[in-house]
């Protein structure tokens, strides 16, 4: 079965055509970093706008490089929920104006989900249950996934996202755009006992995370710093800081892995790709004798592949839209709206 996927969830305009969700044919991305550098973050406007433009030409594209026409395509399949609402909505009614005008079915797919489908891509011999540890920019969760389109929130951040917290860190120290990953560039050479953050928990909660008092404790050590006349470390700062954010990331998980006794983990989502936090997770889970999947380090961000691999899985379970299907800006992953 071959799925057209469009993604369109942020400041990424993606298409790709995937077959029976494990084989990428074609993978097509339209990135906005540039653009949205020089305002520090993305602009929701500018994106949409963007989104706008660029979606016809990235669709095509990902047909023309699989080699298929819109007469082999059995599916189109759209990220409909969560993420920025305006930019949701050019994806979707883009994807409805195709499914309607070819005839295909429309498949929903949560973007969440496609982040943890990623990884069927990367290794096509994982299959579910398992426990997934998903970090994004907007989201941080430790999901129980029971099958394909079964999933159980065990743990959830209570205020900031992981790379959220990375991000605005990030500025804080004067690093540029996109910045949790520049911050893990620079943070490599760094000494990462040499600042004290500390350790947030969750009275009752102990899957949970919390990373607003991290966010705000690097602000306090670089204003307390600036009024005293003192030199910040950068490298030496933001290596202390990544350590104790994959600390909280990490500690969780294991906890997770051995309350429920999966001994599968699945790693999901943009801060998947930060190196700290894979060799963290690659050494505690030998240590553990647990089975650790990671998508590549092309997949970690949003793509339009992992939207049709989900979106296979979605398909065969009966997960087909109505034609009044809408973006949602808000949704969890264990909800589906058709």
């Amino acid at each position: 079965m071959k799925i057209l996927a469009i993604e369109s969830s942020c400041d990424e305009t993606a298409a790709a055509v995937v077959e029976n969700g494990r084989v990428v044919l074609s993978n097509v991305i339209s990135s906005q970093v540039e653009e949205h550098k020089i305002y520090g973050g993305v602009v929701p406007e500018i994106a949409s706008r963007r989104h706008a433009e660029n979606i016809s030409g990235v669709v095509e594209k990902a047909l023309s490089d699989a080699a298929c026409t819109y007469d082999d395509i059995d599916a189109i399949a759209v990220t409909y929920a969560p993420g920025l609402i305006g930019a949701l909505l050019v994806g979707v009614n883009f994807a409805k104006g195709l499914a309607f005008a070819t005839g295909k079915p429309l498949i929903p797919v949560h973007h969440l989900r496609s982040h943890i489908a990623a990884n069927y891509i990367t290794d096509t011999s994982l299959k579910p249950p398992f426990l997934a540890l998903v970090v994004s920019g907007g989201h941080s969760h430790i999901i129980n996934v029971k099958s394909y389109t079964d999933f159980e929130i065990i743990g959830r951040t209570r205020d900031d996202a992981a790379g959220e917290c990375l991000d605005k860190a990030a500025r804080s120290m004067g690093i540029p755009y996109p910045g949790g990953a520049n911050l893990d560039k620079i943070a490599k050479n760094g000494n990462d006992t040499a600042y004290k953050f500390p350790y947030p928990k969750v009275e009752g909660a102990p899957l949970d995370f919390s990373f607003s008092g991290l966010k705000t404790s690097v602000i306090n050590i670089i204003h307390n710093s600036q009024q005293k006349g003192e030199t910040i470390n950068i490298e030496d700062l933001g290596a202390s800081y990544i350590r104790q954010v994959v600390k909280c990331l990490t500690d969780n998980t294991m906890k997770a892995a051995e309350i429920t006794g999966q001994n599968k983990i699945v790693v999901a989502g943009g801060v998947s790709a930060n190196s700290v936090l894979r060799r963290e997770l690659e050494t505690l889970s030998k240590a553990r004798k647990l089975e650790l999947y990671m998508p590549q380090l092309s997949l970690c961000g949003d793509n339009a592949a992992m939207v049709g691999a989900q979106a296979y899985y979605e398909y065969n379970a009966g997960h087909i839209a109505k034609e009044n299907l809408n973006a949602i800006a808000s949704l969890s992953i264990d909800k589906i709206y058709i």
